[in-house]
């Protein structure tokens, strides 16, 4: 049976809000379309710091319109709970060594696992030098992402590094249906491709 990650979601809101606590959150973003909603739902319950760490971005300019989106969104979303940011290091040779042997892996395989776990040790290091209660990604609000190995490479940092994994699944509740909408609705940029040269390459290709 498939583990329904909403559902664990949704018991550790309860659990913290039924105490009157508002846990901080590091929350790893791949982008701010797919933010939009992940904010607008868990900043009710949580301070949240946005880690923007993707070094498998390309190209630079790519990179830099991708930093500039999220801030601004980040700026004018109306919050109840106060939303920080905080940029990871450009670190583009990390992302290619990571996934060395893996270029020819299609969309969604192999390659793509090894640059989860990039961004997500990432954000479990920086989880726990801040302090924080909780990290997590935004990556499982696309269709195109495998929440099931998200969630599992999230488990197994979190033991690694002694911090609690959000275990999420954020296409539930009509969640990438809503990222669009707040896309329109804040006139973002909304990219055609993942973000990696591999990703840029098989859509020049298609």
């Amino acid at each position: 049976m498939k583990t329904n990650y909403q559902v664990q979601t949704d018991a550790c809101i309860a659990m913290h809000a039924g105490a009157g606590e508002v846990p901080v959150l590091l929350l790893h973003s791949c982008c701010a379309p797919c933010s939009s909603y992940v904010l607008e739902y868990l900043s009710q319950y949580f301070a949240i710091t946005v880690l923007y760490y993707n070094p498998n971005i390309y190209p630079d300019e790519e990179y830099a319109h991708r930093v500039r989106e999220q801030e601004a969104f980040i700026r004018r979303f109306p919050a109840r709970h106060p939303i920080q940011f905080a940029e990871g290091a450009f670190d583009k040779e990390r992302f290619y060594e990571t996934v060395k042997g893996t270029e020819e892996c299609p969309e969604g395989g192999e390659r793509c696992f090894r640059c989860y776990e990039l961004r997500l040790r990432e954000a479990a290091r920086l989880a726990r030098e801040m302090g924080a209660d909780y990290f997590c990604t935004t990556l499982s609000i696309s269709p195109l992402k495998n929440a099931e190995k998200l969630n599992e490479i999230g488990e197994r940092l979190a033991a690694e590094y002694g911090v609690r994994y959000l275990p999420s699944d954020f296409k539930k509740k009509n969640g990438y249906k809503r990222s669009v909408e707040l896309s329109r609705e804040y006139g973002m940029y909304r990219q055609e491709y993942c973000g990696c040269v591999f990703s840029r390459k098989d859509r020049d290709e298609t």
